[in-house]
């Protein structure tokens, strides 16, 4: 059975539309099957279509909720600096499909579990797929927070539980994402967020995760450049907030 990966579209013709619709509608039993993502769904999209030459697009590249880091073909003359493919009109629906499967086909190969303990393999994460890492997360944490990034887009997830064990993975992969427990019991509680502070190319986003911070938690969290510091046991709003900035 193929993957659901789902589209955000913005703009378009009503024909334009229709050919797009029936493109989502066509089921693959040997490739990704897309689906078009609506703003009232709980998860992210995992792609976006966006109609450059339209007034929605306009509206949509400067919105509080535009996602950045989120991958996206731009049909129409003036292409945003930050897509990732720009097609002309009129459009090739087959293309653009090719485009898509470009980005996430190869996931049928990849076995992707967010319950899994630990890696399932060391293929490299096909373009477009982001990563996330876990350093230290218990294990009840862990699976809580994987479910939770599946529906923000973070579909890999890497987790490790030494200082060793990070350094090796930081050499494997990038990451749009560490999270890092912080246990105060222990000696240097903040030992891995100073790691990935002393990095030259850091994570995109790092957060700490950690029982009932204090406010002086809070405060030494951001000196050492955390996005956000998440409380154990979670609160899920606080967490989805975090995660719709990645």
């Amino acid at each position: 059975m193929g993957i659901k990966v789902r589209v955000k579209v913005v703009g378009f013709s009503d024909a334009e539309r229709h050919s797009l619709n029936t493109l989502f509608r066509v089921s693959r039993a040997d490739g990704p099957n897309y689906v078009l993502w609506t703003p009232e769904e709980s998860s992210s999209p995992n792609v976006a279509l966006i109609d450059v030459d339209s007034y929605e697009a306009g509206l949509d590249l400067v919105s509080p909720g535009f996602n950045p880091h989120l991958k996206m073909i731009a049909v129409g003359d003036s292409a945003p600096l930050g897509a990732w493919r720009a097609l002309q009109r009129p459009v090739d629906w087959g293309g653009l499909v090719h485009l898509l499967d470009e980005l996430f086909a190869t996931l049928q190969e990849v076995d992707i579990d967010i319950f899994a303990e630990a890696p399932s393999t060391d293929v490299p994460p096909p373009p477009g797929i982001r990563c996330a890492l876990f350093v230290c997360i218990p294990q009840v944490a862990a699976y809580y927070l994987r479910a939770r990034l599946a529906l923000a887009g973070l579909l890999v997830i890497d987790e490790v539980h030494s200082l060793e064990e990070c350094m090796d993975r930081m050499g494997q992969r990038s990451y749009s994402l560490a999270l890092v427990y912080v246990d105060p019991v222990t000696q240097d509680p903040w030992r891995y967020a100073k790691y990935f502070q002393d990095q030259a190319v850091p994570p995109a986003n790092v957060m700490g995760v950690m029982p009932a911070p204090d406010w002086k938690a809070v405060r030494l969290s951001e000196s050492m450049g955390c996005a956000d510091l998440l409380e154990v046991p979670f609160n899920p709003q606080q967490v989805f907030s975090a995660f719709q900035k990645v």
